[in-house]
């Protein structure tokens, strides 16, 4: 999660913390060091030494580009642009390179839909 936040009251936070609480592994990259929410923070995508299924970004749409480039070197599965992150070329040059791209979305609000249209069971009478 690039641009992850130490403040608790920012969504980044919420959204991470929310993730956790589903099972996903959370990689916060940030300038600092550190650790958030239990995990090692990272400095830059490159700085991360495994494979990395979804870069999210809260970041400034204006640094998306960037970003964008690292996750094509990274061989990620997918960007993930939270609400308000919106770049047209960098997600083109995304989907160009193969991945997936969701853009001015959060991820928290999408994984809550998905799981909220889960089947219910029903046991039957007798």
């Amino acid at each position: 999660m690039v641009g992850l936040s130490l403040d608790p009251d920012r969504p980044s936070y919420s959204v991470a913390m929310y993730m956790q609480s589903h099972g996903y592994r959370i990689v916060p990259v940030r300038p600092g060091g550190g650790t958030v929410l239990g995990e090692k923070v990272y400095e830059r995508l490159a700085d991360i030494p495994f494979a990395v299924d979804i870069v999210d970004l809260f970041r400034a749409s204006q640094h998306a580009g960037a970003h964008v480039d690292e996750a094509i070197s990274l061989h990620a599965a997918a960007v993930w642009m939270q609400e308000g992150v919106i770049d047209e070329a960098a997600a083109e040059k995304a989907r160009a390179a193969g991945l997936t791209v969701v853009m001015d979305r959060c991820l928290l609000k999408e994984h809550r839909k998905l799981h909220s249209k889960a089947p219910l069971v029903q046991t039957p009478r007798t």
